[in-house]
């Protein structure tokens, strides 16, 4: 792992920024359809949490702890969260509750009320929406020109898929609770993600800090809720290799991998071109649900899924360098 790390630190920005964007689209694509196939399983959307943060943290705790030790031999009072965090308490709780705790449960819980085709327009697709609202106060961005094009065909697309879901909200349907949910999991995702280019985070230390986070926060309260009989759970009956198979995918896949990459290429593409970039994903997992799911396209998410596919056209603009390391 460490010799694969410095390998790809010697890579060209540029060749890095865009490796990282290939890695994070397809992990994306294959989350929002495994997630939503999930929802056929035996577990709950708060047991996929469970294993998600659990999954990540057999990584990330080992690692963070070391991480930590070797910052402390110059910086005695570097890291938090009891040695385990690299980042300082205000950034592992900030980061933490958006890009680890909120997103994790809101984003499996859309899923059990949506198909795969609205979660795939209204979280990638809205990314790139709450990204622009709040690098405006957070980083004194400004939209003009191409890019504000690219975010009204996004939230056009968005308008269509979540738009017509909640038309049909009186008839008895609960798909609108999951885009609200799928809406709310992106602005949660987009905090984040400003708040990674705002403060300059690595990218390994910031998985560290919310993955660590989610754990202490998350694990062992819904532990004693469902110990309890507060809530309810699956995991003890479900088959072990639905189990496992989250734990691995949604931990070292959608947390670990793609959580690296994508903080890689918020770095060299900045947070609002990255959730543009991001926007391929809608159409790849509607693709993706219609083939593995079978799942319909009605005339609304086609036209969502190109209008939202199509602002990544006039959206991407050129990189930005590439900024310093926070001093968290």
């Amino acid at each position: 792992m460490t010799y694969l790390i410095n390998y790809l630190r010697q890579l060209p920005p540029r060749t890095l920024g865009a490796l990282s964007a290939v890695i994070t689209v397809l992990i994306w694509t294959a989350f929002i359809v495994i997630a939503r196939a999930s929802a056929q399983g035996h577990l709950l959307p708060l047991d996929i949490a469970f294993l998600r943060i659990l999954g990540a943290s057999l990584v990330m705790l080992p690692w963070g702890f070391v991480w930590v030790r070797h910052m402390r031999l110059t910086q005695p009072e570097a890291g938090s969260l009891w040695g385990f965090s690299p980042l300082s308490w205000r950034l592992t709780v900030l980061c933490g509750v958006f890009g680890g705790l909120l997103y994790a449960v809101l984003a499996y819980s859309g899923f059990f009320y949506a198909p795969a085709a609205h979660g795939s327009v209204l979280m990638p697709g809205t990314l790139a929406l709450w990204a622009s609202l709040l690098a405006i106060p957070l980083l004194g961005e400004r939209l003009h020109g191409k890019r504000l094009l690219g975010l009204a065909c996004i939230t056009g697309g968005g308008l269509l898929v979540g738009g017509n879901s909640l038309l049909h909200a009186l008839d008895g349907g609960e798909v609108w609770i999951g885009d609200l949910l799928f809406m709310c999991a992106a602005f949660c995702w987009s905090t984040y993600s400003v708040l990674s280019r705002r403060y300059g985070l690595q990218a390994i230390p910031a998985i560290i800090a919310i993955t660590c986070f989610a754990f202490f926060s998350f694990v062992p309260a819904y532990a004693l809720l469902c110990a309890t009989g507060v809530l309810t759970t699956h995991l003890l009956t479900a088959p072990w290799r639905e189990v496992v198979f989250h734990a691995v995918f949604q931990g070292g896949g959608s947390v670990v991998i793609s959580g690296i990459t994508f903080t890689q290429m918020i770095r060299y593409y900045g947070p609002v071109r990255s959730t543009m970039i991001t926007s391929l994903v809608p159409g790849l997992s509607a693709l993706g649900a219609v083939w593995w799911l079978g799942e319909p396209l009605d005339e609304y998410l086609i036209l969502g899924l190109l209008l939202v596919t199509g602002g990544i056209l006039f959206g991407v603009q050129k990189a930005v360098p590439a900024i310093p390391a926070a001093r968290a």
